[in-house]
């Protein structure tokens, strides 16, 4: 089975304010640098669509609203539903936070008759539904990964497929190449140019044909996705490679003491995240896309690994001292990987800042670039919790409520209003 939760993060945005319910909804940056990460389905009626620019976005559907991540939620959201399918079966692959493979051959039914497997995912589906707050799954089921992926993209949103056996090829056989895992735009021209444009086409190549055309992996694989043949496993973990985080800048930032606290600031988050999750790495690698977008990137590996951020900024801060930035970057990013589930003990102690090096807390002029990010929750003394509307020129507009309330007033506040903070579960 493949469980594919419907316009993820819009519908989280959607449950948690009641006002947006039926609404557009664009997530992702909302500067003019942005892009979009999910758009609810009723923003992509105007043609909206993931990895759009959010400059284009605007342009097609000026009303809806546009909002920034808000990933505690949807993490919370995501660990509920991974609950409910390992419930069902030991062999749950989640390939995102909103996406899921299930191994059903686990699931000890006693039968597995098209029905009885209906009937399964029926349950699952209502279950999702429950706790999740309302949200909606699509999904599909079939004899292989790759055909449960397939079923589960033909009744979107909230709908269910199932192939039965030996009906595999026959619903393969109409489709488009690009159906087929790995057959991106490249490969799918190189397929035209052949006179392949469909899944029957590529059936009736050759191996060596397909060998030739795309070299012996590729070549081999396609033949067999051609005829339905998948026989990989459900993999129940996948291991973490790497820790990250970035942020790109509505203005380019030319200030390298800026920048350094900036660097500073996403290390911490970095050893943070490496903590909460009991790992710990040996590559700190840092990520500066320049004025004129070229991206480059510098890394310095320990003898040992570490989560400690005071010793990942300041390495991280070495690095970029490496790079000439002087006409400025519009993104910049720290990165740990070399991951481990140990670290040597005092290896990069919490040790006092040497006399030239000021502790990261102490850095100034480190403006959180957006304050008050459009779509963030937010918490009043007096009028209790809300999220941010929209923000600019000293003020914050704040819609208060809450997915447990009804639609709420808006108000202005003061930017700096002491009685508002940011909110987060506890």
């Amino acid at each position: 089975m493949h469980l594919d939760l419907d316009a993820f993060f819009a519908s989280v945005e959607q449950r948690d304010k009641p006002s947006l319910r039926g609404k557009p909804v664009v997530v992702g940056g909302v500067g003019g640098r942005g892009v979009v990460s999910t758009a609810s389905y009723e923003a992509r009626k105007y043609g909206v669509r993931s990895a759009m620019s959010t400059r284009e976005a605007r342009s097609r559907c000026p009303h809806a609203a546009f909002l920034n991540p808000r990933f505690h939620a949807y993490r919370d959201t995501s660990v509920r539903v991974m609950e409910v399918l390992r419930d069902v079966s030991p062999l749950v692959e989640p390939l995102s936070l909103d996406e899921a493979f299930v191994d059903l051959a686990a699931a000890e039914l006693p039968a597995y008759d098209d029905d009885s497997v209906r009937a399964l995912a029926e349950e699952i589906r209502a279950r999702v539904t429950e706790v999740t707050g309302g949200l909606t799954a699509s999904v599909g089921i079939g004899t292989s990964k790759f055909i449960a992926k397939v079923a589960s993209e033909l009744d979107k949103p909230d709908g269910l497929v199932l192939v039965s056996a030996g009906t595999e090829q026959e619903l393969l056989r109409p489709m488009h190449v690009t159906v087929i895992p790995g057959v991106g735009p490249a490969t799918a021209e190189r397929l035209r140019r052949a006179g392949i444009s469909t899944v029957a086409d590529l059936e009736s190549v050759s191996e060596d044909e397909l060998v030739r055309l795309l070299g012996k992996a590729h070549g081999h694989g396609l033949f067999l996705f051609a005829r339905a043949q998948d026989d990989r496993p459900v993999v129940p973990e996948r291991e973490t490679k790497s820790v990250s985080v970035e942020g790109t800048y509505d203005t380019d930032v030319t200030d390298r003491r800026l920048m350094e606290g900036l660097v500073s600031r996403q290390a911490l988050n970095v050893a943070e995240r490496l903590r909460k999750s009991g790992l710990s790495g040996r590559t700190i690698t840092l990520k500066v896309r320049l004025h004129d977008f070229t991206t480059l990137s510098r890394s310095t590996t320990l003898q040992a690994p570490t989560d400690a951020g005071p010793a990942i900024a300041r390495l991280a801060r070495g690095l970029l001292g490496e790079l000439d930035v002087t006409g400025g970057v519009r993104l910049l990013g720290v990165g740990v990987s070399g991951l481990a589930d140990w670290i040597q003990d005092d290896l990069f102690g919490e040790e006092e800042p040497a006399d030239d090096e000021e502790p990261v807390e102490a850095l100034p002029d480190l403006p959180d670039l957006r304050t008050w990010a459009p779509g963030m929750d937010v918490v009043h003394e007096e009028l209790g919790r809300g999220w941010v509307w929209g923000a600019g020129r000293g003020i914050v507009t704040v819609r208060f409520e809450t997915a447990e309330t009804p639609p709420g007033p808006v108000r202005s506040l003061p930017g700096d209003d002491p009685a508002l903070s940011a909110w987060r579960p506890s």
